[in-house]
């Protein structure tokens, strides 16, 4: 049986509006138990839809997030003002536009301090509001994940050294990232590994291949590394697998 799910639209706004709608179901469950809903974000382009679509049905909707603490799965070292920075996405498209997010629920990774200072600062932050497992990670309920051309998944690439792949802390210092800039700030495979769901929303030209090898019993992908680790994983795709 295969540890993964997989849920496929024929558009991105398709994928979008799914998500979204799967999220904020996620929420106000979370809500009925009076219970945090911890869940760490990411960028790129599909994310943007993902956040549209997010705060116009949650409006529809009148969910609350009185209940959520946002934290990152990465984010690039650079100040929460430039335009490649990921929480400045979240800000802008989310949090701004829903109106009524506390600043003390919004855990950004500081990508303008040094990223092991930051990496340690993220990490007592997040151990602090989540619960732990026997391991000591931190139990986010959601994590969201996009996937690059090559696979890559927060700022976990392709033939990553053992230092990455077998980190056992909950975020890590990347150097020499293939894409720009070389230095993030990443949650580890271990931190991934812990959290209660994972859902990669996966769409794009350029992204077909690297969802194949994906999904093979032996991919070598970040993605299927994650697969690996996990029982499940739901991916949103609109991509077509032949």
């Amino acid at each position: 049986m295969a540890n993964y799910e997989l849920i496929s639209f024929a558009s991105p706004d398709d994928l979008a509006r799914a998500a979204a709608s799967a999220w904020l179901d996620e929420i106000e469950i979370a809500n009925r138990a009076g219970k945090l809903h911890c869940v760490a974000l990411s960028g790129g382009r599909i994310t943007q839809k993902f956040f549209a679509e997010t705060v116009a049905q949650a409006r529809a909707r009148g969910v609350s997030f009185a209940n959520c603490h946002f934290f990152w799965a990465d984010e690039r070292c650079l100040p929460p003002t430039d335009p490649e920075s990921n929480f400045k996405l979240a800000n802008d498209l989310l949090f701004t536009k829903l109106g009524n997010i506390s600043e003390k629920q919004i855990h950004r990774l500081r990508g303008e301090d040094s990223p092991s200072a930051a990496a340690e600062i993220a990490e007592s932050v997040v151990c602090r509001i989540a619960p732990q497992n026997q391991n000591g990670q931190p139990v986010l309920d959601l994590v969201l994940l996009g996937m690059g051309e090559d696979g890559h998944v927060a700022s976990l690439f392709p033939n990553a050294g053992p230092e990455i792949l077998n980190c056992a802390t909950t975020f890590l210092a990347v150097a020499n990232s293939p894409k720009p800039p070389p230095t993030r700030i990443s949650l580890s495979y271990s931190a991934i590994a812990a959290a209660r769901q994972i859902w990669a929303l996966v769409s794009g030209a350029g992204k077909a291949e690297a969802l194949r090898e994906t999904l093979q019993p032996d991919g070598r992908t970040p993605l299927a590394r994650v697969l690996r680790l996990r029982k499940a994983t739901k991916i949103f795709s609109d991509l077509v697998i032949k």
